[in-house]
């Protein structure tokens, strides 16, 4: 049985779900390593080509379920947008209207 794959995919104008590990080592807020960051750029050079947004769900640490500022992924998200060369947005948080509102506005 031939299981479909992303390079089987139509991506013109959709909107991709992208779980990646990104959690990440921090260092005075910054980005210790970015072995795990640098792991799903060819994943995204391939998705970002093809006219199709992404939205990334990862997690940073362990925070029991409540926010709490050392967590954030806002130090991900900027090494991620320096090595990748384009844009990346932040969310506020992973779910609420605020979050469907900025992925149903992202375009390719």
């Amino acid at each position: 049985m031939k299981y479909p794959s992303l390079r089987d995919a139509r991506l013109e104008g959709r909107r991709v779900f992208l779980r990646a590990d990104l959690n990440v080592p921090l260092a005075n807020g910054e980005v210790a390593d970015d072995t795990r960051i640098t792991a799903v750029l060819p994943t995204l050079r391939d998705i970002l080509p093809r006219g199709a947004s992404v939205v990334i769900a990862s997690h940073l640490g362990r925070p029991d379920g409540k926010p709490m500022p050392e967590y954030s992924l806002a130090p991900v998200a900027r090494r991620l947008q320096e090595l990748l060369g384009s844009p990346v947005l932040l969310a506020p948080d992973c779910v609420g209207k605020r979050v469907e509102t900025m992925a149903a506005a992202l375009r390719p």
